[in-house]
């Protein structure tokens, strides 16, 4: 069944996002943010674009306090955001590293009411300015207003995921979901990890994913040391264990979560390991309720692990936010204790190290309702698959 849902936003859900996010601003006292990567422009304007893959222009998207977005793009993109809810676009003739839109930006931000006298940009954690630092620095000397850090209020109203992008992530996990059923009808020994993972991404394309571009693979006699590598052309013999963790997309949304299955046998130390990720999932799954917060659904994946003898976990979190972005926060740590509330994408992510250089993660997406908790990814098998 190929997807048939309806592919970007009503005007509301934009309207919903500024006003979520005007508020916020009143709340920090900024007249107006700066956004320059494409998560955030797109999210505030719907302007959806391959072409920022090309690192050569610079594009500009600036919310103020009251009304719609401004965006101050190269003249290449016009046509593209007009397309869009946002109807005040300025534009200049890109590239031109002497001016490359600054002064134009510099014009926008100096002609907006001055309540406050600050303006907001992504300049903190997780987050990063898509523009040289010497244009950064220069444009701090053209505005008239003092520029703050704004990149955890802007990551907080987009962790929290309206009805439609929830849908969208539904999509993407069930596409990802007839990827991964079909791998043991083809997979063998023999083969290479990359010619399994070949044939895995055509088959998410041939199902409705746009895109798949994060596909790797892991492999190894009873187990693998890795889980961000390959695929490789190391080719699968009897008695490895095959990871495949992806982050497929579907009108800009993705899903992030992997499978792991053994060609011909595996060790019982092997399935043990298997057995103690998938009953964390378990665990983490029963936690994620409002109220409670990421470290709550660390601990108590983390219990689950300790208790079957994980020597340690060298992935540095037990799963993320979900979204727009292929890795989005807040994190599942021992220390993050974001507060859960529904909406909240995210993925929960137990790994351990049950040898040394073997390595054991299993990973599902999960949506935070009223309730508790809805699977977004159809659960893998509670015992480890053997593809014979």
């Amino acid at each position: 069944m190929k997807s048939i849902l309806q592919r970007g936003f009503t005007t509301a859900e934009f309207e919903m996002r500024a006003t979520k996010a005007q508020q916020k601003m009143r709340e920090l006292e900024v007249d107006a943010i700066l956004l320059t990567t494409e998560p955030n422009v797109r999210y505030f304007s719907g302007f959806h674009t391959q072409f920022w893959h090309s690192p050569t222009r610079p594009w500009f998207l600036i919310l103020p306090a009251e009304g719609k977005p401004i965006a101050v793009i190269p003249e290449i993109g016009a046509s593209g955001m007009a397309g869009t809810w946002v109807e005040d676009i300025h534009t200049w003739a890109s590239p031109r590293p002497d001016d490359d839109g600054i002064s134009i930006v510099a014009s926008v931000l100096n002609s907006l009411p001055s309540r406050f006298g600050r303006v907001g940009a992504t300049l903190g954690i997780e987050s990063h300015l898509r523009m040289p630092v010497a244009n950064y620095l220069q444009l701090t000397t053209l505005i008239n207003k003092e520029f703050v850090d704004v990149s955890l209020a802007v990551h907080e109203l987009r962790q929290v995921k309206s009805e439609a992008e929830i849908e969208k992530v539904r999509e993407i996990c069930r596409i990802t979901n007839v990827g991964f059923d079909k791998i043991p009808g083809y997979a063998k020994a023999g083969m290479t990890e990359r010619e399994i993972c070949k044939q895995f991404g055509i088959d998410m394309l041939m199902e409705g994913a746009d895109e798949c571009p994060y596909i790797i693979a892991g492999s190894g006699q009873d187990g693998y040391d890795s889980i961000i590598m390959g695929p490789t052309d190391r080719v699968i013999e009897d008695g490895d264990v095959l990871i495949i963790d992806t982050g497929a997309v579907r009108d800009g949304y993705f899903s992030d979560f992997d499978r792991n299955w053994a060609f011909g046998h595996a060790s019982e130390q092997t399935k043990a390991a298997y057995r103690a990720t998938y009953d964390a999932t378990t665990a983490g799954f029963d936690a994620a309720r409002p109220g409670n917060t990421t470290s709550d659904i660390y601990n108590a994946m983390w219990k689950v692990l300790e208790a079957n003898g994980a020597l340690g976990n060298d992935v540095g979190r037990l799963g993320h936010g979900l979204g727009m972005e292929l890795t989005e926060r807040p994190s599942n740590t021992a220390t993050d204790n974001t507060l859960l509330v529904p909406g909240m994408v995210m993925t929960l992510e137990p790994g351990m190290v049950y040898a040394p250089g073997k390595s054991m993660v299993h990973e599902e997406n999960i949506v935070i309702t009223e309730n508790g908790a809805e699977w977004l990814s159809k659960r893998a098998e509670p015992e480890l698959l053997i593809i014979k």
